[in-house]
């Protein structure tokens, strides 16, 4: 379990505590997000892709982050309203996390270092920087912002895992 997302606990929007166990057995898409950003119509992408595949398995993760330009200044709950007032959201969209830097969550430093996912390198550069991460808890590969969720190259590496 130690190389897996699933020893990890996060914070829903109104402060529960998350044990990412829950979705073992689960391919997942980790997104980190931001309402202010230009690319956060993706969420919409992102719901598209959970209902296209949420039956057969497939979870998008949402961990709203302010550590690019400022872009996510809502809190907790508000930001959870709005992605479900404007982009329809039904994925799970977790409390504001740091994804870089020093007081970096637990989460996204596994996420970003391979020395301890085991598969890749790459700190998010940008809100709605994207890892994919099989049935097991293991980090499979990582879509930079640009990489829209619903590209074909995304559809493709989260069929083989499903």
């Amino acid at each position: 379990m130690s190389n897996s997302i699933h020893q990890f606990q996060v914070e829903d929007t109104t402060g529960a505590i998350v044990d990412l166990k829950k979705y073992a057995g689960k391919v997942l898409l980790v997104v980190n997000t931001a309402s202010k950003c230009g690319f956060t119509p993706q969420l919409k992408d992102m719901e598209e892709l959970y209902a296209e595949y949420k039956d057969q398995g497939l979870e998008v993760l949402a961990f709203p982050s302010n550590d690019f330009a400022g872009q996510e200044p809502l809190e907790g709950e508000a930001i959870a309203q709005f992605c479900v007032t404007k982009y329809e959201a039904s994925y799970p969209i977790f409390n504001k996390i740091k994804v870089k830097g020093k007081e970096v969550h637990p989460l996204y430093d596994f996420l970003s270092d391979k020395s301890k996912n085991g598969k890749v390198s790459s700190t998010p550069k940008w809100n709605f920087h994207k890892y994919l991460v099989d049935k097991e808890g293991k980090v499979v590969d990582y879509y930079l912002s640009i990489t829209n969720p619903t590209s074909g190259k995304v559809k493709k590496a989260i069929e083989k895992l499903l």
